[in-house]
C-alpha cells in the first residue's frame, strides 16, 4: 500500500456511533448542541464491514479500534466484532469504551473475538468522577468499577485504563492511578489534556506535560522502561515489581505524528487522516451509495495516504488547530 515515508500506516479507528451515555467535560460539556448524525446516514453493519473487507484489509490495513461516541450503544455490535476478529488478515482488534455497559457485556464480546480493551476511568472519586462525566446520580463510577471488574475476570489482556489529566480536576490522583497497576495486571495511560470537544475548559485549565508526570511516579517508585502490545503512540514504564504497566500519551509536549500509523472512519462513513486536521477528509459512505467501484473507493484511501504527511498537525500553538475540527471527540471517534 502507499505509505507515509515514515512509516506504514495499517491502522484503523473505526467510529459505531457518535451518541454517548456520558457527556463528559473534556468532549462534551453540559448545554453543548450537538448535531447528531441522522440514523440513515450511519454507515450500516453491511456498509461498514463491505469497507472493512473489501478496501482497507486488501490495502494492508489489518489493526482495527472501534471506538464511539459509546460503542457499545451499537446495535450488534458482537457481529461487528465477530466480523473483524475472523478475517485472514485481521492482526489486532481493540475497543474503547466509558465500561458503563461492560459488566453485562464483556462476555459476549470476548467470545465474539475480542481480546484487548481500553476503559475510560478518569478518578478514583466518585464524586470528581460524576462531576467528569455529567453523572447526576452520582452511581456511574460503580457502574463502570463494575465493568472493569468483570473485564479483567473475563480475560481481556492487556486490560488499559485511559485517564485524561485536567489541572485541578484530577491531577491530584495520578499516583493513586498509577498504584492500580502494582498488584494487578492492569495498564494506566494518562493522556496530555486537548482542545477538542471543550476548548474553554482546555483554555482555562491548560494541560500537564507527561513527563511531570513521570517524574511524580518516579520520585515514589521508581520507573523502568516497559512493553505492552498496543498499535498507539504510548511511551511504555513500569514501576518496578509492578505487573501492570504505566503509558504515556503525550500530543501536546512530544509531538509524534511522525510516527502516526492510524487513520479514522467516523460513524458516518468520513476517513480522516489526521486527529486534529480535518483537511483531506473523503467521503467513502457517499462514494459507496453512488454505486462507485470497489477500485475507486481503494483509490480515494491510497489517495488520502499519500497526503497523510502534509496533514499531520505538527505545528501546534497551545493547542490551536488550523485545520479546525468543528466535531466533538464523540463525533470525531477519539
Amino acid at each position: 500500500m502507499t505509505n507515509s515515508p515514515y512509516h506504514t500506516v495499517d491502522y484503523l479507528r473505526v467510529s459505531l456511533i457518535d451518541r454517548c451515555n456520558f457527556q463528559c467535560q473534556y468532549c462534551m460539556p453540559e448545554g453543548s448542541e450537538i448535531d447528531y448524525i441522522q440514523s440513515q446516514n450511519f454507515l450500516s453493519n453491511e456498509e461498514l464491514l463491505y469497507l472493512l473487507r473489501e478496501v482497507f484489509l486488501p490495502l494492508g490495513f489489518n489493526k482495527f479500534r472501534l471506538t464511539g461516541g459509546e460503542p457499545l450503544l451499537r446495535p450488534q455490535i458482537d457481529e461487528i466484532v465477530a466480523a473483524i476478529a475472523s478475517a485472514e488478515q485481521t492482526q489486532d482488534l481493540a475497543m474503547t469504551t466509558n465500561g458503563f455497559l461492560l459488566a453485562d457485556t464483556a462476555q459476549d464480546l470476548y467470545d465474539a473475538g475480542l481480546r484487548r480493551i481500553n476503559i475510560s476511568l478518569d478518578s478514583l472519586d466518585p464524586d470528581t468522577f460524576a462531576a467528569l462525566v455529567g453523572d447526576r446520580t452520582g452511581k456511574r463510577w460503580e457502574q463502570v468499577w463494575a465493568g472493569i471488574q468483570a473485564a479483567y475476570r473475563v480475560g481481556f489482556d492487556p486490560l488499559k485504563l485511559n485517564v485524561i489529566v485536567i489541572p485541578g480536576i484530577n491531577d491530584g490522583e495520578v499516583l493513586d492511578l498509577a498504584a492500580l497497576t502494582i498488584k494487578r495486571a492492569w495498564h494506566v495511560r494518562f493522556i496530555e489534556f486537548m482542545p477538542i470537544g471543550n476548548s474553554m475548559l482546555f483554555h482555562e485549565k491548560q494541560w500537564i506535560p507527561s513527563e511531570q508526570l513521570r517524574q511524580q511516579i518516579r520520585d515514589r517508585w521508581g520507573l523502568t522502561t516497559a512493553q505492552v502490545a498496543g498499535n498507539g503512540p504510548a511511551d511504555i514504564f513500569q514501576i518496578p515489581g509492578a505487573q501492570g504497566t504505566l503509558g504515556f500519551i503525550s500530543q501536546m509536549s512530544e509531538c509524534f505524528c511522525d510516527r502516526c500509523n492510524r487513520m479514522r472512519l467516523s460513524a458516518d462513513g468520513w476517513l480522516r487522516p489526521c486527529l486534529l486536521n480535518e483537511q483531506g477528509s473523503v467521503n467513502l459512505r457517499a462514494s459507496l451509495r453512488r454505486g462507485e467501484s470497489v477500485e475507486s473507493i481503494r483509490t480515494q484511501v491510497r489517495e488520502v495516504l499519500a497526503i497523510k504527511p502534509e496533514i499531520n498537525f505538527k505545528e501546534r500553538d497551545m493547542g490551536t488547530t488550523d485545520g479546525g475540527y468543528a466535531r466533538t471527540m464523540s463525533q470525531i471517534g477519539g
